[in-house]
């Protein structure tokens, strides 16, 4: 028997890969980024949100995403490591159906064209979310300033969405960007999980894959928010690795013993 079923799972409620958006826990800070998100998709300016790893930003956005009415808006997503600022605008280009060609001022002008032809002619506003944006070098920061720029600064065009690591609050804060963050509309940092919404989002998630509330006991949801701090996906590994255990174990309720066997396997000791 596999350790899922033996705790009654249809299947693992904590792999990322097998959550759906309508199965999505409404934590605080999924319903802040999405109702910043909301002001956002209209009001077409800047909204910086930032996390550190794993506290599901990504997941957020993604959830977003599925709920816009795709006659309405024009949603794109970009993930960048490290990149170039022509690199950026091939990317840009990209994901805007343009071709990438006449250097930086054909790639500048075609995407200031095509994002004005969703706005005014199709009359679906693009709505552009880059994901660890922590990493966007002075260079890419500046342009899209530029970018933004139409009608002689008197009009946004399009939602620009930067997810990133703490670390980005740092890099905006400097006086080279100054022009950029004066644009900044909406700006939001995940707190993590609170201590209620420990409990009750691994009691979501189970009940999602068919398994009962009663399969984790009090002192094993207090080890885990212990040891997790609030994390969603340390939540997510430390519960994976406790069924595992926990079968093993022949524990047919998940103790403090086992999370703290889950906790030692992990090196969050």
């Amino acid at each position: 028997m596999t350790p899922l079923a033996y705790y009654g799972l249809s299947f693992n409620p904590f792999d990322k890969q097998a959550v759906r958006e309508k199965d999505r826990f409404l934590s605080a800070d999924l319903k802040e980024m999405t109702s910043r998100l909301d002001y956002l998709k209209d009001s077409r300016g800047i909204g910086v949100f930032t996390a550190s790893p794993g506290m599901g930003k990504s997941f957020a956005l993604r959830c977003f995403a599925a709920g816009l009415n795709p006659g309405l808006y024009h949603m794109e997503y970009i993930c960048l490591s490290t990149v170039s600022v022509m690199e950026f605008y091939r990317q840009f280009c990209s994901v805007l159906g343009l071709e990438d060609r006449g250097g930086k001022p054909g790639m500048f002008k075609a995407i200031q064209e095509q994002v004005y032809s969703l706005y005014k002619e199709k009359r679906k506003p693009l709505l552009l979310a880059v994901d660890e944006a922590q990493y966007l070098s002075t260079g890419i920061l500046n342009d899209i300033k530029m970018l933004m720029n139409h009608g002689y600064d008197s009009l946004n065009c399009f939602t620009l969405v930067l997810c990133g690591e703490p670390h980005l609050n740092s890099i905006l804060r400097r006086p080279v960007h100054e022009a950029l963050r004066q644009r900044i509309t909406v700006h939001y940092n995940f707190m993590g999980l609170g201590d209620s919404e420990v409990a009750e989002y691994i009691a979501h998630k189970i009940t999602c894959a068919g398994g009962s509330r009663a399969i984790l006991d009090n002192a094993a949801l207090s080890a885990v928010h212990s040891h997790s701090n609030g994390n969603p996906r340390l939540i997510d590994n430390l519960m994976t690795d406790a069924f595992t255990l926990g079968s093993q174990m022949d524990k047919k309720t998940i103790d403090a013993e086992v999370i703290l066997a889950a906790v030692a396997g992990q090196n969050l000791m």
